[in-house]
């Protein structure tokens, strides 16, 4: 991983294959429609869900593969999800308060039964 970029991108219909495998590997859902892929060297490496509001750009699932946990991936597709919320003009980034322990480690914090982080 030292070295290797990781490049984000958001879903597109061709990746539906790739991330039902990605999900029967690593869990998460297998019918992503609206997130972000990350790739290292061309293999899958995260994959997260997402739902725009109103206001905001609810996070419905992050994960990344195993062997690659502990490595920035997951701060790297949150980052791009902040700044992709930006350009959507949403302020906030907001999550279910069960990813609660990732989520503070990564600038979330818990209010209102939810987890929120300012887009900016």
């Amino acid at each position: 991983m030292k070295g290797q970029k990781l490049f984000v991108r958001p879903i597109e219909a061709a990746d539906a294959a790739a991330i039902r495998a990605f999900a029967a590997q690593y869990g998460g859902s297998s019918e992503v429609h609206s997130g972000l892929v990350g790739k290292l060297v061309g293999d899958l490496a995260a994959v997260l869900s997402m739902e725009v509001e109103t206001s905001a750009v609810r996070l419905l699932d992050l994960v990344v593969a195993e062997e690659l946990r502990r490595k920035r991936i997951g701060r790297v597709m949150l980052n791009e999800l902040a700044a992709l919320a930006a350009k959507l003009e949403r302020a906030w980034l907001v999550a279910d308060v069960a990813h609660a322990g990732f989520l503070r480690r990564v600038g979330f914090i818990e209010e209102d039964g939810m987890m929120k982080r300012r887009a900016g």
